[in-house]
Parts: C-alpha cells; sequence; structure tokens
C-alpha cells in the first residue's frame, strides 16, 4: 500500500508542473516568476527549498551521534543566514532587478569575476542535489521493501524531479513548495505527537537528552575546540547567502518587503521544525535502545525511516515518506534550476552565445537542467560521503570565495575588481591549501579561506589609493 500511495504523490508533482508551464512564456517566468509571488509562497519556498533530505535525515543522525554542538552548521548556521539574507541583502539585491546572482558580480565588478564566481557557486551546488539525490533512492528503497535498489531509486527520483521541473521552472517549484510545506508540517507534528507517546513522553525524552549531554550547544575548551565550531557555523550561515537558490525566491517576491520577510520568516519556520526530525531520532534510541543504537553505529541515516517503518500505523507512514518526499524534491528541484540558469545565463549568453534570444535561451537553460542532472546522478552514485557532510562541504567554496566580494561589493564603496579578483584568490587558495598540507589542524580550511578572502578584498581595494598617495608625494619632492 505504502509505495501506491508514494507513486500517486510522485504523479501528482508531475502535474503541477504540467499546469505550472502554463505560466512560463519567456526565461523571467523560467528563473525568477516573473517576479509575482506572494508572501506565503515565498516563505513556503524559502523554507522548503532549506527543509531537505539532511534535515530529515543527516541532521537527526548526527545529532543523535553529536548532540547540538554537532549540528552547529545546520539547523543553526543554516537558519541565521535566511534571516542574515533576508534583512541584509534581500532589500538591496531586489532593487537591481536582476536574474541570477552571476548577474551581480557583473554589475558591481567586472566579466571576470561573474565567470569565476559562477563556476564557483556552480560546483557548490553538486554536493548539495547529490544529497538529495542519495536521499530519494534511500526512501524508495524502504517504501518498496528493497524492492526498489538505491541506485535505481536515485534515477527514478532525479527522473520524476527533472520531469515537473523542466516545464514549469520556477512557477513550478514555487507551487510545489506551497503544498510541500503543508505536508511538511503536518506530517510531521502529527508523528510527533505518536512517537513521543512510545518514547515516555515530551518531558523524558528531552531530559534524558539532557542527561546524556546532547542539548548542549556551546563547546567546553580553549581555542582548540572553539575555532572549529565557529568555522562549522560560518560555513552554512555565510556560505550560504552568495547562492543562487537563495537569490531567485528573494528576488521572484512581488515586492521588496515580501522579499524580506517571506526569507525571514522561511528561515525562523526552518529553525522551529528542524528540531522536530532530531527528536523522533533521538526517541528512538529510547523506544528501543539495543536495535538503534546498533543502527546509529553502522548505518545513522536509516534511524528515522526504520522507526517509522516499525512503530507507527500506515498512515503515519504514508505522512512521514509523503514529507520526506516533499522535502527532498523540493530542494531537488530548486538547487537543479539554480547552476543550470546560472550557466545559461552567465556562462553561455555572455561568454559563448551573445546573440541568443529569449526563446533560444529559455530552451538553453531547460537542455542545461537535464545536464546538470545527469552529472549530479553520476555523483550521487559515486560518492561515499553522508547526506549531512555532503550538504555541510557544499558551501565551503562559496564561503572562502564569493561572500567576501558580495557583502564588501553591496556595503563598501571602494571595493574594485581588483579587490574582488584578490580576494577569490587569496580565499580559495589558501583554503585549497589547507585542505591539501593541513586538514587536521584545530582551523578549518574554510575558516582561513575566509579570513585571507577578506584580507585581499581590503588589500586589493585599498592598492591603488596607496600607490596615487605614494606618486603624488614622489612628485612633490
Amino acid at each position: 500500500m505504502l509505495i501506491w500511495f508514494v507513486i500517486l504523490y510522485l504523479l501528482f508533482s508531475v502535474g503541477i508542473g504540467l499546469y505550472a508551464s502554463r505560466r512560463v512564456h519567456n526565461s523571467r517566468d523560467f528563473v525568477v516568476a516573473g517576479r509575482h509571488l506572494p508572501l506565503p509562497v515565498v516563505t513556503a519556498t524559502v523554507f522548503a527549498t532549506w527543509f531537505g533530505a539532511e534535515t530529515v535525515l543527516g541532521i537527526s543522525a548526527t545529532f543523535v551521534q553529536k548532540g547540538l554542538g554537532g549540528v552547529v552548521a545546520d539547523p543553526f548556521g543554516a537558519s541565521m543566514c535566511l534571516i542574515i539574507a533576508g534583512m541584509f541583502f534581500a532589500p538591496l539585491l531586489y532593487r537591481m532587478n536582476l536574474l541570477t546572482i552571476g548577474d551581480y558580480y557583473r554589475a558591481r565588478y567586472n566579466r571576470a569575476v561573474e565567470l569565476i564566481m559562477t563556476v564557483c557557486i556552480m560546483i557548490s551546488y553538486l554536493g548539495w542535489v547529490s544529497a538529495q539525490v542519495v536521499a530519494l533512492g534511500l526512501v524508495f528503497n524502504v517504501v518498496s521493501g528493497d524492492a526498489i535498489s538505491n541506485e535505481a531509486g536515485m534515477i527514478l527520483g532525479i527522473s520524476v524531479v527533472l520531469a515537473y521541473t523542466i516545464f514549469g521552472g520556477m512557477w513550478s517549484v514555487a507551487l510545489l513548495d506551497f503544498v510541500q510545506m503543508t505536508v511538511i508540517m503536518a506530517a510531521l507534528l502529527l508523528i510527533a505527537a505518536l512517537i513521543s507517546g512510545d518514547a515516555g513522553g515530551v518531558d523524558h525524552v528531552v531530559g534524558h537528552a539532557q542527561a546524556a549531554g546532547k542539548l548542549q550547544l556551546l563547546p567546553s575548551g580553549g581555542m582548540e575546540v572553539w575555532i572549529p565550531f565557529i568555522g562549522a557555523a560560518l560555513t552554512m550561515m555565510l556560505g550560504s547567502i552568495p547562492q543562487q537558490d537563495v537569490f531567485q525566491r528573494m528576488t521572484s517576491a512581488k515586492t521588496e518587503k515580501i522579499a524580506v520577510r517571506g526569507t525571514v520568516l522561511g528561515g525562523v519556520l526552518y529553525f522551529g521544525f528542524a528540531f522536530i526530525p532530531m527528536f523522533l531520532a533521538y526517541s528512538a534510541t529510547l523506544i528501543d535502545p539495543k536495535f538503534f543504537s546498533d543502527l546509529v553505529e553502522s548505518d545513522s541515516q536509516m534511524v528515522l525511516p526504520s522507526l517509522i517503518m516499525n512503530h507507527t500505523p500506515l498512515i503515519a507512514q504514508v505522512m512521514f515518506f509523503g514529507a520526506l518526499l516533499s522535502a527532498i524534491m523540493s530542494t531537488a528541484s530548486a538547487t537543479l534550476l539554480a547552476p543550470s540558469a546560472m550557466f545559461t545565463e552567465n556562462i553561455l549568453k555572455h561568454f559563448a552565445l551573445r546573440n541568443m534570444s529569449d526563446r533560444q535561451m529559455l530552451r538553453t537553460m531547460r537542455i542545461i537542467l537535464v545536464t546538470f542532472g545527469c552529472i549530479v546522478l553520476w555523483f550521487a552514485l559515486n560518492s561515499e560521503s553522508s547526506i549531512f557532510h555532503m550538504v555541510e562541504d557544499a558551501y565551503k567554496i562559496t564561503l572562502v570565495g564569493a561572500f567576501v566580494p558580495l557583502a564588501f561589493g553591496l556595503y563598501w564603496k571602494r571595493a574594485s575588481n581588483q579587490g574582488a579578483l584578490l580576494s577569490i584568490a587569496l580565499g580559495v587558495g589558501s583554503w585549497l591549501s589547507m585542505e591539501i598540507i593541513g586538514p587536521e589542524t584545530y582551523w578549518p580550511p574554510q575558516l582561513v579561506g575566509l579570513l585571507f578572502s577578506i584580507a585581499g578584498m581590503l588589500i586589493g581595494s585599498m592598492l591603488p589609493n596607496v600607490m596615487r598617495v605614494h606618486h603624488a608625494s614622489h612628485s612633490k619632492t
């Protein structure tokens, strides 16, 4: 019965995509929904995009193993990213009326910066989308009772996501996200109510977690523990801001106020609901300590699916896996659309096919969408990383390369092309060097890269002024 409900849900999703395709008349409709989305839909699409496989499966598994200190990157850093983006970046970027975040780097700096940033941001999506594909394979394997292998489930999952995204673009993503957010919230609240009773009640679960030290967020110790903690928090908090999917949701809004409020509200909702999968996973270790303790050690990502399959009625299973599929598919569709739009707009249109018409651009975006989907599938099939680490690693390159040119370009008038290029070179270069020669030190490579990126921006932007002052003083003598 469960697999048939899942099939019906997938067909419904494709139907939404076909319905949304009627609203797509040009590339702006496809990428930013014509900037027509109201507050509830903007809030829903921000929440649903962030609430993905890592939230349900990855964060919950990491919490059981390491406690709150192990999930500082997500949901703490991730939700703060949305709040910061909404308050400090959404107003300025919305007024610029751009199609992609890559357009900002061209408008503020030059095409060299645009090209480098587009490549960096596109690379960052590889791990994020792959994590969703891996999760889709896991879900189909579980609900089919092993009749569908993980690999076949990945292929099926990416095919469905591509099917509805390729037709409706941002319109289909936004409309489906609104439905999916409702499913996610209702399902998680219901299942939490059911599971808490079996685990002895909410107070018992929270009290047990606190006694076990799982609710300690801040680390105890010196710099050797605080520096990695700060690095983990900043990775998603700042590294996620210069992302096309975040930019699309902010700039798809009807008005600037909706862009700000929708992004902030989506971040607040995400922070609240991200704790429910953690509660459920920890409850599992109390309901059947031996089984789930062994599962945490062998395959922690299976804790929640196993709990639902073995300890809840069919209706709860349908709602959970419907919510899980909703979370994964909404994130996957958004993160497939974003790099495809950037590659077409910021590389092909401005560097290869300069005379491309809007109709050709729309067709090209759809072709690139399928191509990127195939690359992601290959990466997912060959990756051995956990879902949580695949997502966390995705933001390192944007933290060290893209965040500083974006933030300084918006808030510092003296930020220059030279400063941006030096920032990128020092940030990415130091990060890669640390990953190769010193990954075991307590200094996270991405934190070192961020500091060097800031230094590069300051030095590069101030250097021309220093040279002019030196030349003027030399002339006077």
